[in-house]
């Protein structure tokens, strides 16, 4: 061993040493917890040997593929039912139903674009073994059709059907022993699904690119996801930045503040008074947002970045540093976390009339060692500063819960963004350009990604998941409704009986 890594080795233990000196004179905290570690897939021949094996492997995967499906779908296609329908009666093809469990199913089984649907989806066999699974789908539409549909209905009544169905299955308390805190953590965030260089809707917002100015206009979303203690991140509620009462010079270009107002009415409607943790980044640590939370009496830990609210973060690190007892190191698996906060710290917003709101700001530093044996063979020590303002007092009891558990939660909807843009969902794809039926396939595809959430997270499907992956056993149900014709009789049996289902447990 080299001297350099003699002595890192030594300053290392050295450091163990201390932290245990602090946790075994009651100084410290050590939290002990399971680290969810990626697992690669298996590199391995197919396990099936014959033809024979395998088609019964892809008889099995469909029959409970269909028993998680059907927990929903139908379900949710009779709410989509009551959308009033604004197509001539006697000139219509395909139901309500249809289209809609033709927009979901696109999204399901990720097709990606209009063309490769239709394309896959009106494959004979394809047809044939979905509609054994999905009798409501009585005939095949053309995507176009679908999309003539969407430009024409109320795009919100689809979401206000998803939203249904959560509530659905909050009733039935499939998310009652998930609850982080005894409250839904529920985290916000913005994102861009759309660019052009010309104006093609009057609602696109507007920004100027470049040293030149250039115009660029765009489509941008306030997405809201729901958290479970297990890791599970399902979409819930997305509210649209709409230009279209813009008035250039007059008026001010909609924003993700005005639009959480808007989308924070709705989350209250599905959640109720009291019963949501909001999770959010930097820019909604402002009056506006906190206000909304105390009307609504939900709790919140949002991050504090150093300069955007300045006198609070003066005020918070001076009465740090003036009251050292308001601290704690806590040992996180190998990381040490050194927790400062202060509590009941003044915030004044507001131009024309002064407001005033109680903020508490907690600030961790947090240390630990990275082992680059695969590449430099050094050992590196790196270190975060992380800072949230926490609608409850922080003290050495709740801390560590309420950051680590609750505000590093935020980056499931990161997560959730990088998953619905380049694992199958096609988020930033633009499936037409009339404003409506853009938001209407936006809302189609959080309910497919929904589903497959739910499937893929059941006890039922566990299996299959773990050994092929999310993606990989999307890819292995289409190959097995497009790939032979499949048992139609098993499968029909199956979608009439009721299962009991559930999700996994972790």
């Amino acid at each position: 061993m080299s001297k350099a890594k003699e002595r890192l080795a030594q300053k290392q233990k050295e450091r163990e040493d201390r932290l245990w000196e602090r946790v075994n004179s009651g100084k410290a905290v050590r939290v002990f917890y399971e680290e969810r570690k990626k697992t690669a897939q298996p590199n391995r021949k197919c396990s099936q040997e014959t033809p024979e094996e395998e088609m019964a492997k892809r008889q099995e995967k469909v029959e409970k593929a269909t028993i998680i499906y059907r927990q929903m779908l139908p379900e949710l296609l009779k709410k989509l039912s009551r959308i009033k329908d604004p197509r001539q009666p006697n000139k219509i093809e395909h139901k309500m139903t249809v289209l809609m469990a033709y927009g979901i199913l696109l999204f399901v089984y990720q097709m990606g674009t209009r063309r490769e649907a239709n394309k896959t989806m009106s494959r004979p066999i394809f047809i044939d073994n979905v509609k054994a699974m999905f009798p409501e789908l009585a005939t095949l539409p053309h995507a176009d059709t679908l999309a003539r549909l969407l430009e024409r209905i109320d795009a919100e009544e689809i979401q206000n059907c998803l939203v249904e169905l959560l509530q659905d299955l909050m009733r039935r308390k499939k998310f009652k022993n998930r609850m982080i805190n005894r409250r839904y953590l529920v985290a916000v965030d913005g994102s861009q699904m759309f660019t052009k260089d010309y104006q093609w809707q009057k609602e696109a917002l507007e920004r100027h690119v470049g040293e030149e100015r250039i115009p660029q206009y765009y489509m941008y979303v306030l997405e809201s996801v729901l958290i479970l203690d297990n890791g599970i991140t399902l979409p819930v509620l997305t509210e649209t930045l709409d230009n279209s009462d813009w008035v250039p010079g007059q008026t001010k270009q909609d924003s993700e503040i005005k639009a959480f107002g808007r989308l924070a009415r709705k989350l209250y409607k599905v959640f109720g008074r009291g019963n949501v943790t909001l999770v959010a980044d930097g820019l909604y640590a402002c009056g506006p947002v906190i206000r909304k939370c105390r009307e609504y009496q939900w709790d919140y830990m949002i991050t504090l970045k150093e300069g955007s609210i300045p006198d609070v973060w003066k005020e918070a690190t001076g009465l740090m540093w003036l009251e050292p007892a308001n601290s704690i190191c806590t040992c996180w698996g190998d990381r040490r976390q050194d927790y400062m906060w202060a509590n009941e710290i003044e915030y004044e917003y507001g131009n024309s009339s002064r407001q005033v709101e109680m903020l508490n700001v907690v600030i961790c530093y947090e240390a630990w060692t990275e082992n680059h044996s695969r590449s430099t063979g050094l050992m590196e020590e790196k270190m975060a500063r992380y800072a949230w303002i926490s609608s409850r007092p922080l003290n050495s009891r709740n801390v560590f819960m309420r950051c680590t558990r609750m505000a590093r939660y935020r980056w499931k909807i990161e997560s959730n963004f990088l998953i619905e843009k380049h694992e199958g969902y096609n988020f930033e794809h633009c499936y037409s350009y009339n404003w409506q039926a853009m938001k209407g396939f936006h809302y189609l595809m959080k309910a497919g990604h929904f589903l497959n959430v739910m499937a893929v997270n059941s006890e039922i499907l566990l299996e299959y998941v773990s050994e092929a992956g999310i993606r990989g056993f999307i890819a292995e149900l289409c190959l097995a409704l497009g790939g032979a014709s499949l048992d139609v009789d098993r499968i029909s049996n199956i979608v009439g009986i009721k299962h009991l289902w559930r999700l996994k447990a972790s």
